[in-house]
């Protein structure tokens, strides 16, 4: 399989291009970017073949197969369109559009036309989440009480942008790391929140948009999740904690890119430290991407998680901004 990379972006060039070459008879074709110079210098230093001078080139050329798409978010609903309707597999970055509207159709085109559509949701890869997820799932914990996702960090300077200063873009906290807390949730509980309230503000960073949130959420079993994003905290560490009738887990260091961190498990019995996988992150969700080309399998995250991510990041930006608690609206996602 050959891919283009729709945006000659940093998380691509650091991350997914590795992961995607990683894949056994899989390479990164070519780059399209905004600027034809940036991405020039941008193949030429990454070792990629071609250079796309728009998008219809990308999508025509046809030696490729999939395209991944990390550009920002104000784009994504457009060129995953062209994308499908070029009949191109699409992993894109999250959230996956603008609003959850554009993510559903998104996805339901891609399902009409056959198409592996993916969001890259890169924490449910890791060996962390999935062993957390599994500790819950064979019942150390008991029942779920409670979660608290603690996600505030310091948005390193080259990160910033569009991100600290455009909503037109997308940008802000909320659609930036809200969304992925989102995903986490349910991931590792198996349940879609229901409701939530939920503050934000701009306490340092944010230049017309939020760089700073908490909200909490009620699931449908009755468990509450606590949530803390930020783009202003460099001290502050990162990490999750799920508690329950039998027992509680503590995760520190566990929401990032990279597959580090502690998790340990809290019972009678008393404490135990809990093993996990230190693989990539990436590498395990483009192996995942790739063997539902194949047709083994889904995405490691579908598109349909996507719309959900976004559905709760949209919810808690709309109950901070009235004041008030909100439900959830999925959109009629499945």
């Amino acid at each position: 399989m050959k891919w283009a990379l729709i945006g000659a972006s940093t998380i691509a060039r650091d991350y997914v291009m590795n992961a995607i070459r990683a894949q056994a008879g899989h390479e990164v074709h070519s780059v399209l970017s905004g600027s034809p110079a940036r991405g020039a210098e941008y193949a030429k230093a990454e070792g990629i073949p071609h250079t796309a001078a728009d998008l219809a080139a990308a999508l025509s050329d046809p030696e490729v197969g999939a395209v991944y798409i990390s550009t920002t978010n104000e784009k994504h609903h457009a060129q995953a369109m062209a994308a499908i309707g070029a009949g191109k597999h699409v992993l894109c970055e999250k959230p996956l559009a603008m609003t959850v509207g554009e993510a559903a159709e998104m996805v339901h085109a891609a399902q009409r036309a056959g198409i592996v559509f993916g969001t890259n949701h890169h924490l449910r890869c890791s060996g962390s989440h999935r062993a957390i997820r599994d500790l819950i799932a064979d019942g150390r914990i008991g029942r779920v009480l409670s979660m608290r996702v603690f996600h505030a960090v310091h948005l390193p300077q080259h990160l910033q942008g569009w991100r600290i200063n455009d909503a037109s873009a997308g940008g802000g906290v909320i659609p930036d790391i809200t969304v992925h807390d989102a995903d986490v949730a349910r991931f590792i509980l198996g349940e879609d929140p229901v409701r939530v309230t939920a503050q934000m503000a701009a306490s340092g960073m944010g230049e017309g948009v939020e760089d700073s949130a908490m909200s909490v959420w009620t699931m449908p079993s009755g468990a509450m999740v606590m949530a803390h994003e930020s783009f202003t905290h460099p001290f502050a560490g990162s990490g999750l904690e799920v508690h329950g009738t039998e027992g509680s887990i503590f995760a520190r260091g566990v929401m990032t890119q990279r597959p580090v961190g502690d998790v340990e498990l809290v019972t009678r019995e008393g404490r135990e430290v809990v093993p996990f996988s230190d693989h990539d992150l990436y590498t395990q969700g483009l192996a995942d991407f790739a063997a539902a080309i194949r047709g083994e399998g889904t995405p490691a995250a579908t598109g349909w998680d996507g719309v959900k991510s976004l559905a709760v990041a949209h919810a808690v930006r709309a109950a901070a901004a009235q004041g008030r608690a909100l439900n959830v609206d999925y959109g009629g996602a499945q």
